[in-house]
């Protein structure tokens, strides 16, 4: 509930023309948190105590609570229409029956729960639809979906952000059950790529205006998805500085791929829906999130029981989760061109 509050923010008080640059800038500082998380994380596991790991959230949210109190703007709440509880019921519903159906163990006992919980997400999904027709003030208005690249994407978001998602949960468990790293020294690993996610940030707005959302995602896509797969190599006695390179190259290009996705799925959106549109943009990413998890899970578990190892198994998940995230660019490649290229002109009036 807290990550979309900062964007929808910026989306309301900034013009879509400033939007990419300033929507850059805001998450500079969303790059804290994977710089020293996982080092801080994997100090306190290894010196302290993993119970640590969730109660440090105690103090880190009480200084969250002062500076909303402090710095963000209440907003107008005037007239707003009440909340629709019909409507999140059921889009809740869906996500939870939807995620747990992938979640269940793949086996023949299980078929009858994975395709029950399938069937209620579906269900739940359809049955919204007739709702939000019906009701003056739906949770997410149908009208949203008529936005071509709104559409586009929340689709390529989804499938892109179960690779990148698959990554902090595979990384860490192959550098210590396979390379023998501590989780502190794990944790360290991580910081290259948290770092060059903060620098690459000042290269976006440059690069699509000189290229266009449509070829930036393109290629970028292809980048992050080669990058991931590139872990695979990660053996004992690997290169570090080889190790270094990859996580950095994966860094910069996720970090420029969740700004360029967050940036055309949003700005074409009106005042009227920003909010419910920055809202259901933010599910899919969880939900993307949470995929990334279970699908890079059950692919290591997948492997090694028809492999009988899980060295191999953890390589193989790599590539088939770099392959998923490449799939993205083919719904990249649907993105409305006329709407972008009026975006690319205004982004190149602004580069210098």
């Amino acid at each position: 509930m807290l990550l979309p509050i900062g964007r929808l923010a910026v989306l309301r008080n900034v013009s879509g023309e400033q939007y990419i640059a300033a929507l850059a800038f805001v998450s500079v500082a969303g790059q804290v948190g994977p710089i020293f998380g996982p080092v801080l994380g994997g100090w306190l596991v290894q010196h302290v105590s993993w119970h640590w790991i969730f109660l440090i959230n105690v103090p880190v949210g009480v200084v969250g609570l002062l500076a909303v109190r402090r710095y963000l703007p209440a907003g107008d709440t005037a007239g707003a229409p009440a909340f629709d509880w019909i409507g999140c019921g059921l889009l809740s519903l869906c996500m939870v029956a939807f995620s747990l159906a992938l979640d269940a163990p793949l086996q023949e006992s299980h078929a009858g729960w994975n395709a029950g919980l399938a069937a209620v997400s579906v269900a739940a999904a359809l049955l919204y639809i007739p709702h939000a027709r019906r009701s003056r003030a739906p949770l997410f208005r149908l009208a949203l979906f008529r936005e071509p690249n709104f559409s586009v994407g929340l689709a390529g978001n989804l499938v892109c952000r179960i690779g990148s998602g698959a990554v902090p949960f595979l990384l860490p468990l192959l550098m210590q059950l396979q390379l023998g790293y501590s989780p502190f020294h794990a944790g360290l690993m991580l910081l290259p790529a948290a770092l060059a996610g903060a620098l690459s940030k000042r290269w976006i707005v440059p690069l699509v205006g000189r290229f266009g959302y449509d070829n930036f995602l393109l290629v970028n896509t292809a980048l992050v998805g080669a990058s991931i797969a590139s872990f695979a190599a990660m053996s004992p006695g690997w290169p570090l500085a080889l190790s270094i390179l990859q996580l950095a190259v994966f860094g910069a290009t996720n970090s420029m791929q969740f700004a360029a996705m967050n940036s055309v799925t949003l700005k074409g959106l009106s005042v009227e829906d920003a909010g419910s549109g920055n809202s259901l943009f933010s599910m899919v990413q969880m939900l993307a999130i949470g995929l990334g998890v279970t699908v890079g899970g059950g692919l290591v578990t997948l492997f090694s029981d028809r492999i009988g190892d899980t060295a191999p198994a953890y390589r193989l998940a790599f590539v088939v989760v770099g392959m998923i995230t490449l799939l993205s660019a083919l719904v990249f490649r649907r993105l409305d061109v006329g709407e972008l290229g009026k975006a690319r002109r205004r982004a190149s009036a602004r580069t210098p």
